[in-house]
């Protein structure tokens, strides 16, 4: 078990008037090093006994002391031992005496010098509250050079002398085995008064003049060249801060990603107990998505932070410059600007134990992109430091170039879309104009020939000729129509009425809006009176059952049946399904019918009046309201199931009428079925 007492507190107790000052590491090894020299270069053998901190401090002094020890037999070395460092006799030249990890003496610096000619000690512990928190320039620990250590140096011999007798006795505790030497030691260098305890302070007389301006020089000089590394590391961790958001600008471009990690960065550097970032809004508020806070701090990710009722926030975005404001504990508080209503943040600040906040805009241009805000979260706030503005200011213009340019990038990505669907628009204009089209021009010329060519033609075959025409023409109608509804979709140009729909009411104006069928056709419709409000656009809810139901007539059998149905799937989604007993389909092109102009045989599709859009059309409509659409069938002459699904719309009243808004008035006819 180690010695719990200080040396410099019993050096103190003995000589009460002593004051210790404050020494940097640098200056102690400089005062150490001219001790050691002073008995180098005399002829003097005095007592000297040296108190390291670890072994690998002294081992980096080992060969000083060798040659000290050629010089006098009385030197005693003290370490805390970490390998090679014993404490056995005859090992070395000089006594070695190993202390436990737990004693007092870790944390001290000891050298006495006590001879016949000179004489000089310096006793002291280190500081380590008083440590400066610099931070090497490759941002490893603290410098040691920052190091401070309380003591007293001075060349009074009564001082040196009580410091040998303190140091002796402490060496006499570890190793037993030296104590006759020991008394060889304080009976050549130490008084009887000493000895007895009855030592006096009332002649201790302090360190010359010259050799106290001397060591004030050498802490001045050390205080100026520890600012001087405070000042580079500071600039390090800046450059390193900005460089990594930088990177990850380079690496990303989603600002997101950007956010997260400079959210982390900087509330880390600037040890801050919460830094938020967040996008600006014209809302009222906004939800905080990235944040770094301290341990012991309430967690902001998630909440509703306040924008339009924040006059901290209107500041700065009226300003458009970085605001300090600190929390006097009254109903004001001390900012760099002139707030207006601040009154109105204080419930904010105590909810959330706000004593102070720095709020830096991300601005692009004069356009406020986003906001930086650090808070103190401690009872009395500090003043925000000159240098953490201007970082935090450094990384709000790198984070506006990742937003501007994320933006970009998501423009150019539209652009690139709309080009990719105005490639596509100008392929399908093209397969119209050679195939589509082709075939019912040629048609109606040919009638419209046969019509003038040949006037004296019978009547019946008149009628034929223009009812061929007319076909054909109304056939080519409709093939621009969807044409140029599916381009209209597939460039996003639609804007869309999403509201709360009877699903019943879209069937039934479906219904009214089909082209006339065989009259022994049957069509079942099984819709329950209790399904739930659907959530979409009416109008194109409707087109989409019409084409389905259209696609149903032309492929059914006049004695066919067609049903709807529909019912509730997982709680959020309706499922509706067209079934027909027509053709059906092979169950290798269930996918390939929802693509542009396909039909199994073109000679059908002119028979049966299609364009092959249809089905393209309905499953761009349903993917954009957040449905899903699929076809099933077992095979040709088996039928087919059409399925779709739509999302359920927020619950309403059972007396409540369905919504009509989004419906068109031409189609709320119904017809029998």
């Amino acid at each position: 078990m180690g010695n719990s007492a200080s040396v410099l507190d019993e050096l103190i107790g003995v000589l009460p008037t002593l004051r210790p000052q404050m020494y940097f590491k640098t200056s102690l090894t400089a005062l150490s090093h001219a001790m050691e020299d002073q008995v180098l270069a005399g002829d003097d053998r005095p007592l000297m006994i040296a108190s390291f901190q670890q072994e690998r401090f002294y081992r980096q002094e080992a060969h000083r002391y060798l040659r000290l020890a050629e010089i006098t037999s009385q030197v005693y070395v003290l370490a805390a031992a970490d390998t090679k460092f014993v404490d056995a006799a005859g090992e070395a030249s000089h006594e070695t005496i190993a202390f436990e990890t737990d004693d007092a003496l870790t944390d001290e610096w000891h050298l006495v010098v006590l001879g016949q000619q000179y004489t000089a000690c310096l006793i002291c512990r280190e500081h380590r509250q008083a440590a400066l928190p610099s931070k090497a320039l490759n941002g490893g620990p603290a410098l040691e050079q920052s190091r401070r250590f309380e003591g007293i140096w001075t060349l009074d011999r009564r001082v040196c002398e009580q410091a040998a007798y303190i140091l002796l006795r402490r060496i006499a505790e570890y190793r037993p085995d030296l104590t006759d030497k020991i008394a060889q030691a304080q009976a050549s260098f130490l008084p009887a008064e000493v000895l007895q305890g009855t030592v006096s302070d009332a002649d201790v007389a302090q360190s010359s003049p010259f050799a106290q301006r001397l060591v004030t020089y050498v802490q001045a000089s050390q205080y100026k060249l520890l600012k001087a590394y405070k000042t580079m590391a500071a600039q390090e961790n800046r450059e390193r801060l900005i460089n990594s958001i930088t990177a990850a600008i380079r690496q990303s471009l989603n600002p997101t990603e950007v956010f997260a990690i400079a959210t982390h960065e900087l509330g880390q550097e600037i040890s801050t107990c919460r830094c938020i970032l967040y996008r600006s809004s014209n809302a009222a508020s906004i939800e905080i998505r990235h944040e770094f806070r301290q341990a012991n701090v309430t967690p902001l990710k998630g909440e509703t932070w306040p924008l339009l009722e924040n006059p901290l926030f209107q500041t700065v975005t009226r300003q458009r410059e970085s605001l300090t404001y600190l929390h006097s504990g009254t109903n004001e508080g001390q900012s760099s600007q002139t707030i207006d209503n601040i009154a109105r943040i204080q419930p904010l600040f105590e909810q959330w134990n706000i004593s102070g906040c720095l709020l830096v805009p991300l601005i692009y241009q004069e356009r406020l992109l986003g906001m930086i805000e650090l808070h103190q979260c401690q009872p009395t706030p500090q003043p925000w430091q000159t240098n953490d503005i201007r970082l935090v200011e450094a990384v709000a213009a790198q984070l506006s170039v990742a937003v501007i340019q994320a933006e970009a990038y998501a423009n150019l990505e539209a652009l690139n879309q709309q080009l990719e669907a105005l490639d596509r628009t100008r392929s399908n204009l093209i397969a119209i104009t050679g195939h589509e089209l082709r075939t019912p021009l040629s048609t109606i010329r040919v009638c419209l020939e046969s019509l003038f060519t040949e006037p004296d033609m019978p009547a019946d075959m008149r009628q034929v000729m223009l009812q061929t025409a007319m076909e054909d023409s109304e056939r080519m109608q409709r093939l621009v129509q969807d044409f140029l509804t599916l381009s209209r979709l597939e460039s996003g140009r639609i804007e869309w009425n999403l509201e709360s729909l009877s699903l019943g009411e879209c069937v039934d104006l479906a219904l009214s809006s089909r082209r006339s069928a065989a009259n022994s056709l049957t069509i079942d419709v099984d819709i329950p009176d209790t399904l739930p409000l659907i959530r979409g656009d009416g109008e194109w809810i409707v087109e989409v059952l019409t084409k389905l139901l259209d696609n149903a007539y032309k492929f059914t059998p006049a004695s066919g049946t067609i049903s709807i149905q529909a019912n509730v799937k997982d709680r959020s989604l309706v499922e509706v399904s067209v079934k027909d007993n027509g053709r059906g389909i092979e169950p290798e092109r269930l996918e390939t019918v929802f693509e542009r102009f396909y039909q199994e045989e073109g000679a059908l599709r002119r028979s049966v009046g299609g364009t092959g859009l249809g089905l393209a059309i309905c499953r761009q409509i349903i993917d954009a309201q957040n449905g899903k659409i699929w076809a099933v069938s077992e095979g040709k002459d088996r039928g087919t199931q059409i399925y779709f699904t739509l999302p359920l719309a927020v619950q309403q009243p059972a007396q409540t009428s369905p919504k009509r808004s989004g419906i068109r008035a031409s189609r709320a006819k119904k017809i029998s079925v």
